[in-house]
């Protein structure tokens, strides 16, 4: 197989970081350790493969103001695959995976994006959308059967080749390179036209929904304010611009603390919702990844996966969870909304999930199973246990 000889990009922490292309043409970058034993040259992916899908299109919700993307490309994605079938694995004579070169950290495009590859202008090799205008005003108009073209873009984010495990299990130095590529991702996608909001997230586990045993995580960039941060703003709106400041002093002053560290604190929020649910936030504020400081992802790694590794110390298999990163929108709440995680399992007991039955599915109207300081206390004794 041809080799390329990438022009290297030094970025924090000694991480490295490489840009190549897939075969049809979608962007792939490499994410190199500071202690890599890997060359410097990749591969280029060989492979004929078909044109990407168009577009999705987005419906408009006229009872709730959300729009749905229509995705139909997602329905051919991989389920479950054999190891020696991994997606994304690096490339072998017999798995023509999306990755043709070993590697430490990689990111990709989506082979079949919930949003993207068309973005609101063209830029690069990406297409415009096609039923312009989109913007905030008018994504924020009610109407009955308004469509709008899907813009963005979907990432995945490769922790390791390895074909199983979860972020939990990687290195200090591995999760501080994938932390590295966060930082470098929301900077790029932030910068597309048509983005609103950059999302990096990991689910894990076959109870979430997960179809690649493989260690993983997803970036989305939409082209929109989520529902959820849509509600955060307006929380923020009718209370005060240091919402978050107050929270962390009121949890930290709190019996729901799990860890904490110079520049970060983990704890049970006082109204959980799910059996497990654990937030982490920076002490102070920052936007996005893009805003902290090599100290704060220093700390972060080891503080992390100690959290993460607290999780599956509380039973005997592994805890499907969803670790969400929060971030502020591209161009409104930056100086309020405050970079976070909320990490959430549905497992409220080693054999017995929580099911999101009429009252939470239907009508958003929540009753939590564990009381947040019984699960803190759990959480906290099973952290303490964890040596990296």
């Amino acid at each position: 197989m041809n080799t390329i000889d990438t022009t290297p990009e030094r970025l924090g922490a000694g991480v490295v970081k490489r840009a190549t292309r897939l075969a049809d043409g979608r962007e792939l970058i490499y994410f190199d350790d500071p202690d890599t034993t890997l060359g410097a040259e990749r591969n280029v992916d060989a492979r004929t493969l078909d044109p990407r899908p168009e577009t999705a299109t987005m419906r408009l919700d006229i009872l709730t103001g959300d729009w749905i993307s229509v995705a139909a490309a997602r329905q051919n994605r991989a389920f479950l695959p054999p190891a020696e079938l991994d997606p994304l694995a690096p490339q072998t004579a017999t798995n023509p995976s999306e990755i043709p070169s070993l590697y430490d950290v990689a990111v990709f495009e989506n082979k079949s994006p919930s949003f993207g590859p068309a973005l609101a202008e063209a830029h690069g090799d990406a297409p415009a959308g096609s039923n312009p205008p989109l913007g905030l005003d008018d994504l924020q108009a009610l109407g009955l059967g308004r469509t709008r073209t899907s813009v963005g873009r979907c990432e995945v984010v490769c922790f390791s080749p390895e074909h199983s495990g979860s972020f939990g299990t990687l290195s200090v130095t591995r999760a501080r390179t994938v932390i590295e590529a966060w930082a470098d991702r929301t900077a790029a996608l932030s910068a597309l036209p048509g983005v609103e909001q950059v999302f990096p997230f990991e689910n894990r586990g076959e109870a979430i929904g997960v179809t690649l045993p493989h260690p993983h995580g997803q970036i989305y960039a939409y082209p929109y304010i989520t529902p959820r941060t849509t509600r955060l703003l307006d929380s923020i709106d009718r209370t005060a611009p240091d919402l978050f400041a107050r929270i962390l002093d009121f949890e930290r002053g709190s019996e729901r603390v799990i860890l904490e560290g110079e520049h970060w604190t983990a704890f049970v929020p006082f109204a959980a919702r799910w059996p497990l649910e654990v937030h982490l936030l920076p002490h102070r504020h920052v936007a996005d990844f893009t805003d902290t400081t090599d100290a704060e992802r220093d700390e972060l790694a080891p503080l992390y996966l100690r959290l993460l590794r607290g999780v599956d110390a509380l039973y005997d298999s592994p805890t499907p969870y969803i670790a969400a990163w929060h971030q502020a929108p591209v161009n409104v709440g930056r100086d309020s909304v405050r970079l976070h995680l909320e990490l959430t399992s549905p497992r409220r007991a080693a054999d017995k999930l929580k099911f999101l039955a009429g009252s939470e599915a239907a009508m958003g109207a929540w009753i939590g199973d564990v009381p947040p300081e019984t699960a803190a206390a759990r959480l906290r004794d099973a952290v303490e246990g964890v040596t990296l």
